[in-house]
């Protein structure tokens, strides 16, 4: 943890407030130039941000759609990288957008601020390029005035979820539950376990990990329709905007998309065009697990999750939709269960389509493919 001081605009008072580094720690990050994956977000353009823009490309400013619509650069056909990108390069890389410039950081404001890295990036893979650290300070630095307005609102919301949690019942210490899945991740990467999990986190009043034992069974067929349907959510959306990208090792943009029971893989090119690919029945995918190297990078993507103040938003999130029905005992250890899942899911559907393999490299592959969607996942506090 760091401290960080920041001044509020108009305010005479400092606003003080921790900086979580620690997912950071110790990693390198580069910017691999064949990549794009970043330009195919719809970065917002802020108020300090559009004059330029309105000067010189005003035809290239838009309003994004939804309940909560902000100014943005505009994409390729509507869905595809954003128009100043050329040949994988930025056309205006020294004016680009705060959005654009944290990439692959994001800053979480719960109770305090936390510096997550973005798995989808392939940059984050390479064991080299700039301190990651180094690099999130500047970044925080330059966002202190966004930060203290999303961290005194983030606080606020976070203290109203705790007390709901305490009159509903059903408050555990999160400390506490992230210990337990620290102690206990290899069983969240072990199909067996996983099974039980999510069983018990549905039937029993609150959970307990030491009393769980494995399904010496498994029932397949329901595993991997567990896992289908939870994939097959997120893919199941005729808008390229909202279906899952994996920019894979050639740098192409893969998509994947849903309907009636059947995945297209789609490319994309960087004209926004989409090309077909293949198709499969969902069903014809099987579910695999990954060998014993594999299954040490998902247990250490496992802790990475579990440390995550935005998953644990994420979890929060869903209680408040839930109306606290649930302990947060069992909607974390059953979210986190039901994530190692979907993630296995699509490690064998990119198995099916590209031969990845179960190993570390597929492993890593469905990471890179499904983080992106996980730190999008809607959370209770804010991303700065």
């Amino acid at each position: 943890m760091e401290s960080s001081a920041g001044s509020a605009e108009g305010s005479i008072s400092l606003a003080d407030y921790e900086v979580d580094y620690s997912e950071i720690m110790g990693r390198l990050v580069s910017c691999p130039e064949e990549c794009g994956m970043c330009c195919l977000c719809q970065p917002e353009v802020l108020p300090e941000e559009r004059p330029f823009f309105k000067k010189n490309y005003p035809q290239f400013l838009v309003r994004t759609k939804g309940p909560q619509p902000y100014n943005a650069l505009a994409l390729k056909k509507g869905c595809g990288s954003c128009v100043f990108l050329e040949n994988r390069r930025c056309k205006v890389y020294d004016h680009r957008t705060a959005y654009c410039r944290q990439f692959p950081y994001h800053i979480y404001a719960s109770d305090k601020v936390k510096v997550e890295l973005d798995l989808s990036c392939r940059g984050a893979w390479t064991g080299k390029g700039n301190d990651a650290v180094a690099e999130a300070k500047e970044l925080i630095k330059a966002a202190d005035s966004r930060i203290i307005e999303a961290l005194e609102q983030s606080k606020a919301v976070y203290h109203e979820f705790y007390m709901n949690c305490k009159e509903a019942g059903v408050y555990q210490d999160p400390s506490m539950l992230r210990m337990t899945v620290s102690e206990n991740a290899s069983m969240f990467a072990d199909l067996g376990y996983l099974s039980r999990i999510m069983d018990l986190s549905t039937i029993e009043p609150v959970m307990a990990i030491a009393g769980i034992r494995p399904e010496t069974q498994l029932d397949m067929e329901s595993l991997e329709e567990a896992g289908r349907e939870l994939a097959m959510d997120s893919m199941s959306s005729s808008d390229p905007l909202s279906v899952p990208v994996y920019c894979d090792s050639q740098w192409n943009w893969n998509m994947f998309m849903a309907k009636d029971g059947r995945i297209e893989w789609l490319v994309m090119d960087d004209d926004g065009e989409m090309h077909h690919k293949e198709y499969a029945e969902a069903t014809d995918i099987k579910l695999k697990v990954p060998d014993a190297e594999g299954t040490k990078v998902l247990i250490d993507y496992i802790n990475t999750l579990n440390q995550r103040d935005s998953f644990m938003g994420s979890v929060f999130s869903m209680m408040d939709q839930n109306g606290y029905e649930d302990d947060m005992t069992n909607a974390y250890f059953g979210s986190l269960a039901v994530t190692v899942m979907d993630l296995l899911w699509r490690m064998s559907m990119l198995d099916h389509f590209m031969h990845i393999g179960t190993g570390a490299d597929g492993v890593r592959e469905a990471i890179i493919f499904y983080d992106m969607d996980r730190l999008d996942a809607p959370a209770i506090g804010a991303f700065v």
